[in-house]
């Protein structure tokens, strides 16, 4: 997968490329990271991408054309024969909200193209013209969306076959099948007079699973009922 990012602050973009699993992702070339500076598909000699908004209105609003320009080149160097395979993403507060499900289908795609905004917004121009989605990572507001943006590549990359060493990590994670991750122990046995539940010491593995099942369900009922009863 070829993920490109654009944005007018490209080093938040590439100091995260550096670390973690995606880092690692990127590092072996299972999937590679491209980070462009929306300022340099600007014609203007000041190198601006924003102006102030039509109507009138506090703040700058961002420009269509070097979005545009700069989705061109990236297409244009790409070359991606399938234009089913290849998606332009714009992260906004009035996006499909980011769900696993949405990581999945995006998983399937060759590249994804991801606009990252600032100021006070983008020129609406760039949802019609450019845009084939866009997506929020949830009901809250930030200063741009490269933050938005590494929640997405991370929550990406961890999908794609390679990433991972084993693919069992990613079924028994938390949303599968609408249900919250069963709970988790490690060494010590006993810690301040709280101890590991005895089943899963034992090593009845039927028992286990059993177990994890029963508890995925009773912390997703408590905690998240609304993906409870999705499952149910």
């Amino acid at each position: 997968m070829i993920i490109d990012v654009i944005t007018i602050f490209p080093d938040l973009i590439l100091s995260f490329k550096n670390f973690g699993l995606a880092g690692n992702a990127f590092e072996k070339k299972i999937a590679s990271l491209n980070v462009y500076n929306l300022r340099e598909f600007t014609k203007d000699k000041h190198k601006k991408v924003d102006d102030k908004p039509y109507g009138g209105g506090c703040g700058m609003v961002m420009a269509v054309e070097p979005f545009f320009n700069a989705v061109r080149h990236i297409k244009d160097k790409n070359k991606i024969s399938d234009n089913l395979k290849q998606k332009t993403i714009l992260l906004s507060p009035r996006g499909r909200q980011l769900d696993q499900k949405l990581l999945k289908d995006l998983c399937l795609l060759e590249n994804i193209i991801i606009l990252c905004g600032r100021y006070e917004g983008i020129d609406e121009r760039v949802s019609e013209m450019i845009v084939d989605e866009e997506i929020s990572i949830g009901d809250y507001i930030l200063n741009g969306g490269e933050t938005a943006a590494m929640v997405l590549i991370e929550g990406l990359i961890r999908l794609i076959p390679g990433v991972l060493h084993s693919i069992d990590s990613v079924k028994n994670e938390s949303f599968e099948d609408n249900l919250l991750e069963y709970p988790q122990y490690t060494r010590p046995e006993v810690f301040l007079g709280e101890k590991v539940p005895e089943i899963l010491i034992g090593g009845n593995h039927k028992e286990i699973i059993n177990w994890r099942k029963m508890k995925a369900l009773e912390v997703t009922k408590k905690r998240r009922p609304d993906l409870f009863d999705k499952s149910s």
